[in-house]
């Protein structure tokens, strides 16, 4: 959490410094703040490559372990319904021999 905040702040602070500079340099209007975008952009993939690898990082484990704990709840909730769907053959496999035990032969 405090690596993607530090990561974000330095993205804001980049694009802050490249607005003033460009501000400075003369640029007005909507071409100050896209040349700003554009600068900051490639400013901070250059210079923050490593806070952003440590970020995807921690969010893949993270994902991993998510998906990992999914996996396991659908496996126990198909084992689950694997048992319902005996308990439900076996008592229907039961009603039908007493069906057929209760019946009576008809009168002549």
């Amino acid at each position: 959490m405090r690596t993607a905040f530090a990561y974000t702040s330095a993205r804001i602070l980049m694009f802050g410094c490249s607005v003033i500079l460009l501000y400075v340099a003369g640029a007005r209007g909507i071409l100050l703040l896209g040349l700003g975008l554009v600068i900051s952009a490639l400013a901070s993939y250059i210079l923050l490559n490593k806070q952003r690898e440590i970020i995807a990082e921690r969010l893949n484990r993270r994902l991993s372990r998510v998906g990992a704990k999914a996996t396991q709840f659908r496996e126990r909730l198909e084992e689950g319904t694997g048992a319902e769907d005996v308990a439900e053959a076996s008592v229907d496999a039961g009603n039908a021999a007493d069906d057929t035990a209760d019946e009576e032969e008809p009168v002549r």
